[in-house]
C-alpha cells in the first residue's frame, strides 16, 4: 500500500502520518449533478444505475472534478446500494425521491441472500477503478468505498430511506438475532467488495455510515463499531496497511473514539462535530477528515470564507484532510467550489 505513489500524494501522506499545510482536499459526492459535464454523461447513460455499471462512463465522471478543480483525491463513482443489488435485491432510483429497494426484513428472505456478490454487478465497479487509476496522475489518490453494514441494512429493511430509519431500529430491537444475521452477511460481502476495490487500484477505502447518528450508544457499539472492527481486521489480514476511513455521520465524540480504537486510519466528521474537542482527543491517534457544512458552500461569500479559515485553524497541527461534512448538493454554484479550493490552498 505504501509504495512510490504514496510519497507523491498529499492525501496519502496525511493518511500515512504526515500533517500538511495546506491540507489535501476532496469532496464527498464531488462527481455529481452540480457539474454540467456530469449531467451530460448521465443523460448519455440513460439512468443512474446504468451509469454506475458502465466502467467507461463511471470512470469519466470520476475524473471530471479532478480535471476541473484539481482535487487531491478521486472517489470512484458508484453507490452504496450496489452491494444489496449485487445480492439480488431489487433496486431502482425514483427521480426526486431516491432509492427504492425490495424489502428484506423476513427470516426467509435474509436466509436466501447469496454468499457472494453477483460479478455482473460489481465487476464494472472494479473495471472503472482500474481505468481511473490508469488515467490519474501519481499525486492524485483514488478512493474506493462501501456503505457500512448498519446503513445498508436500514435501506434493505425499509425499502427506502426514512426520517430516522425506524423500521431497521425496530427489527433490531424485536428480533436482534435475525438482524444480526443480516449485519453479519453485509459485513462479509462488504469486506469482499472493498478488498476487490483495493486490488483494482483503490489506495484508500471509505466506509459510509450515514445513519449511525440515530442509534443509542449500546446499539452503536453492536451495529456500527463491531462490524467495522471486523471489516478492518479482515481487510488488513488480506491487505496489510490498508487505509480505511470511517464516516459515522452524526456520531458523538465518544462514539468516534470507539471507532478509532478498532484501527481505522481516519475519521470523517460531519459539520456538527466540535472540531477543537475532536482534535484534542483524537488528533494524535488518527487522521481527521471534514467538516464544512455543504450549505455554507452553497451560501458562499463570508459564510464560506470564515468557515474555511476556522476549519484550518481548528485542525492546525492535526493530520487533516479538508472535506465537506456530507456530500455536495446539486444546487451548489461551481464558482463557490472554485473559491473553496482557493481558500483551502491559500497559505495561512
Amino acid at each position: 500500500m505504501n509504495g512510490s505513489v504514496a510519497t507523491r500524494s498529499p492525501f496519502l501522506q496525511v493518511l500515512d502520518g504526515t500533517p500538511l499545510n495546506p491540507p489535501p482536499l476532496w469532496m464527498m459526492r464531488q462527481a455529481g449533478r452540480y457539474l454540467p459535464e456530469y449531467r451530460e454523461v448521465r443523460a448519455q447513460a440513460g439512468d443512474f444505475l446504468s451509469l454506475c455499471y458502465n466502467p467507461e462512463l463511471a470512470s469519466e465522471v470520476t475524473l471530471q472534478p479532478i480535471r476541473r478543480f484539481g482535487f487531491d483525491a478521486a472517489i470512484i463513482f458508484s453507490d452504496i446500494l450496489v452491494v444489496p443489488h449485487a445480492l439480488g435485491v431489487g433496486l431502482r432510483f425514483e427521480t426526486g425521491e431516491g432509492p427504492r429497494l425490495e424489502e428484506v426484513n423476513q427470516a426467509e428472505r435474509i436466509a436466501a441472500l447469496p454468499d457472494t456478490l453477483d460479478p455482473a454487478k460489481v465487476q464494472p465497479v472494479y473495471e472503472a477503478l482500474a481505468r481511473t487509476r490508469a488515467a490519474l496522475a501519481p499525486e492524485t489518490a483514488l478512493i474506493g468505498f462501501c456503505g457500512a453494514p448498519w446503513t445498508v441494512a436500514t435501506y434493505m429493511v425499509a425499502g427506502r430511506g426514512t426520517p430516522d430509519q425506524a423500521p431497521a431500529r425496530l427489527l433490531a430491537l424485536r428480533e436482534p438475532a435475525l438482524f444480526q444475521r443480516l449485519i453479519d452477511h453485509l459485513t462479509d460481502v462488504s469486506v469482499a467488495h472493498l478488498s476487490a476495490q483495493i486490488r483494482a487500484g483503490a489506495q484508500a477505502v471509505q466506509i459510509f455510515d450515514s445513519w449511525s447518528g440515530v442509534l443509542d450508544p449500546l446499539s452503536f457499539d453492536r451495529w456500527c463499531v463491531e462490524p467495522v472492527r471486523r471489516m478492518v481486521e479482515q481487510l488488513r489480514a488480506e491487505h496489510p496497511g490498508a487505509r480505511i476511513i470511517a464516516f459515522p455521520k452524526g456520531a458523538s465524540i465518544e462514539a468516534m473514539e470507539k471507532l478509532q480504537a478498532v484501527g481505522v486510519t481516519a475519521l470523517g466528521l460531519d459539520w456538527t462535530a466540535d472540531r477543537a474537542s475532536v482534535c484534542a482527543r483524537l488528533g494524535d491517534k488518527v487522521a481527521l477528515q471534514g467538516n464544512l457544512d455543504p450549505l455554507r458552500l452553497i451560501a458562499g461569500g463570508g459564510a464560506l470564507e470564515e468557515e474555511i479559515a476556522g476549519i484550518r485553524q481548528d485542525f492546525a497541527g492535526c493530520r487533516h484532510i479538508f472535506n465537506l461534512g456530507h456530500g455536495i448538493r446539486p444546487e451548489t454554484p461551481i464558482a463557490h467550489v472554485e473559491a473553496l479550493v482557493a481558500g483551502v490552498r491559500r497559505a495561512l
